[in-house]
């Protein structure tokens, strides 16, 4: 991903439909009609990707019906096939979103990668994972990392990987994300954004798992090119994200906020801008007489001082003035205009 000044917003589906291809649908029209750049889905097939013993994340048992069943009991009912999967990159491209997804074990990669898809995302969970990484590298894309529950040491590692398979800095987006559903804002540590800008000399970005929208705007003024976020159409619905996920008028509401920011940002180059030229003359101040002057006078603190418009000689010049002789007489308040 070349650098430049637009913020891309990927509107994370994730499984929040729930194992129903019409639910995935309805998202793909709510990401459209909140103008992100791409909705993303997780790919996996369950018993490729976790193993029958593995339980649920605290998150996943207070959010989903049944308590006892295993992680691998809950996923299988979010899996979609990959002729789903397929109908979903279809139905992206005649609503003319642009189609993410995140593969979790080989197969479902080497699905993915018959797609051409513009980027690899790797989850936080996969970021030490080289086997699948490896998998991805094979149908080369620029990479999105996600770095939740993950070192600056666990960073660089995955990094110093991809560049020796001849993955360029410019085509890797670190993404700062805290492993949490949903996070604390005191747990966003959103200047580690800086601090990855400094140490990979590549493009940052945001994966924001907190309810609000204050930290996905705040990633985006320290610089983040990619911003990261969950949806779903109820908080209400069963399932292991929907609590920590935005309804579609909070979406519509952070999308709008985040594409401003850029031009909000604008230039470091500070100068007068046109729209202010209208303004110079009427707010800046210039130098009148204080009161009647004669001929002759000398100009002092007694009987020249500033006042708008800055029609004459410019304020900042007052003390230049002090100690010389008027060529001409003066009323009060009318612009000295003597040569400087």
């Amino acid at each position: 991903m070349k650098n430049n000044n637009n913020i891309i917003f990927i509107a994370e589906a994730g499984v929040n439909h729930n194992g129903s291809l019409e639910t995935a649908k309805e998202l793909i029209s709510i990401a459209k009609d909140c103008k992100a750049d791409y909705i993303k889905f997780q790919t996996f097939k369950s018993e490729e990707s976790i193993t029958e013993s593995a339980p649920k994340a605290n998150y996943q048992i207070k959010n989903t019906k049944d308590s006892k069943e295993s992680q691998l009991e809950m996923v299988k009912k979010l899996e979609l096939s990959f002729k789903e999967t397929f109908s979903l990159y279809e139905e992206c491209k005649s609503q003319n979103i642009k189609f993410l997804s995140t593969g979790f074990d080989i197969e479902s990669i080497q699905f993915l990668s018959k797609l051409n898809l513009d980027f690899w995302k790797i989850a936080s969970g996969e970021l030490t994972n080289y086997l699948n990484i490896s998998e991805m590298i094979k149908s080369p894309k620029p990479f999105l990392l996600s770095t939740g529950m993950s070192s600056l040491s666990d960073i660089k590692k995955t990094y110093d990987f991809l560049i020796t398979k001849k993955i360029s800095k410019e085509d890797i987006t670190i993404l700062q994300c805290t492993t949490e559903y949903p996070a604390n804002e005191e747990n966003c540590n959103l200047a580690v954004l800086n601090e990855f800008k400094s140490f990979f000399d590549c493009n940052v970005g945001y994966s924001d798992h907190t309810l609000g929208h204050q930290s996905s705007i705040m990633a985006a003024t320290l610089g983040a090119k990619v911003i990261e976020k969950h949806f779903t159409l109820d908080k209400n619905m069963v399932g292991p994200d929907h609590k920590a996920s935005l309804e579609p008028n909070e979406l519509k509401e952070l999308i709008s906020s985040i594409k401003k920011v850029p031009q909000l940002i604008g230039s470091n180059l500070k100068k007068v801008q046109e729209c202010e030229e209208k303004n110079y003359t009427i707010a800046r101040k210039s130098i009148v007489a204080k009161v009647n002057i004669k001929k002759n006078d000398i100009f002092t603190e007694e009987n020249i001082t500033t006042k708008r418009p800055n029609q004459g000689i410019c304020a900042s010049k007052f003390y230049k003035v002090i100690g010389r002789r008027a060529t001409k007489d003066y009323v009060k308040n009318f612009k000295i205009d003597e040569r400087i």
